[in-house]
């Protein structure tokens, strides 16, 4: 090497995840101050690095990370698919996260401070095509802050990817629920203590009563006809009550992490 690059070699493929894992060890190491990852295949503008790096190396935020979706231009360059379903994760990766202001939550094209990687153990990072979505909790459960930066989204350029994103959002979705199970209790049980975990919980079991609720009134109504009033009642008291708790909860969570920006 010439001295400005370094490779890495892995004697096992660990995926693109255990990849960024060994440079972010390397950067923590050696003491680099901003640590960004831009992938190999293209789709990464090396123009629009500056951009990510600004706002890390001036203190303001401690990760940084691209956007294509803000860009007009991303409904036409991204193909819809995958655009709807990056689209339905950056909103499950909201919930989980709790970053309500980040989107395109599958970017890789990030920048994180010396801090964030002495922080989080990037050994214990997801490996797979959850790991943004996966960094992102990491990064909420210590309180880091965290900002979109506009990129151009480039697609078209002969790239042939296997990911079927609509395909796997149901996996991702329940990856995601843990994620969100496993942020709740670090930073509002264990770390501090935040009432919003007893509206999340009850509005989690009242809408799971829903569930019993409905199928015994579409059974009873294929026997006999009709609905009784009161299964019928307590059916929408559980749906009505649950939703709102589960909104006020979200409210609070958002409220909680404005400041991480």
């Amino acid at each position: 090497m010439n001295g400005r690059v370094e490779l890495i070699r892995l004697t096992q493929n660990q995926g693109v995840g255990g990849a960024i894992a060994e440079g972010y060890k390397w950067c923590r190491d050696h003491q680099i101050d901003v640590t960004a990852v831009m992938a190999g295949d293209a789709q990464m503008d090396p123009a629009d690095l500056p951009a990510l790096l600004d706002p890390v190396v001036a203190g303001e935020v401690d990760y940084a990370k691209g956007n294509r979706l803000i860009s007009g231009e991303a409904w036409k360059k991204i193909p819809r698919v995958r655009y709807l379903g990056n689209a339905a994760l950056s909103l499950l990766t909201k919930i989980a996260s709790g970053y309500w202001h980040i989107a395109d939550s599958q970017s890789g094209y990030t920048a994180a401070s010396l801090k964030v990687l002495q922080t989080i153990n990037p050994d214990s990072i997801y490996k797979r095509y959850g790991m943004p979505n996966d960094m992102l909790v990491r990064l909420n459960i210590y309180n880091f802050r965290v900002r979109d930066v506009e990129i151009r989204p480039i697609y078209g350029i002969g790239e042939k990817s296997g990911i079927k994103p609509l395909r796997m959002i149901p996996g991702l979705a329940w990856f995601m629920f843990r994620l969100f199970i496993r942020r709740m209790v670090q930073k509002y049980v264990i770390r501090d203590f935040h009432p919003l975990i007893f509206f999340y919980i009850t509005g989690f079991v009242l809408m799971f009563f829903c569930i019993p609720l409905l199928i015994r009134l579409s059974y009873y109504w294929a026997i006999n006809g009709r609905i009784p009033p009161i299964n019928a009642l307590a059916l929408i008291f559980c749906a009505i009550a649950g939703l709102q708790l589960l909104l006020f909860a979200m409210w609070f969570d958002m409220d909680y992490n404005k400041t991480l920006r």
